[in-house]
């Protein structure tokens, strides 16, 4: 269980004089640098658009190659006459079988 109070301020520590009176003087110098004849800052007002705005900037068309477009390729069909079957190992990897020794290979392999 916690219990909060109030967390006393630290006092604000008093400059002695004489560095108060050097900190004054090195004020007033810098504020005798600065230059007195600035010109008050005026705000130009926006103009009123009237119309369609345009995009003034020139318009780049893309390169054109000369390339036909990408296509999906023909799917991959296994159309011999080689393979024997599908065998399926652990986790459902189905795996092509060739011969029967592979096929008595890949079953004594399951779990």
């Amino acid at each position: 269980m916690f219990f909060h109070g109030k967390v006393p301020k630290s006092k604000q520590r008093k400059v002695p004089k004489v560095k108060q009176e050097q900190y004054d003087e090195w004020l007033k110098s810098i504020e005798a640098m600065k230059p007195k004849s600035l010109r008050p800052m005026v705000v130009a007002k926006s103009p009123v658009v009237t119309g369609v705005l345009v995009r003034e900037t020139q318009k780049i068309k893309s390169l054109d190659t000369g390339l036909l477009p990408a296509t999906k390729p023909a799917p991959k069909v296994y159309t011999g006459s080689a393979m024997k079957g599908i065998a399926t190992m652990h986790k459902s990897n189905a795996v092509p079988v060739f011969s029967d020794e592979q096929a008595k290979d890949i079953s004594s392999m399951r779990r």
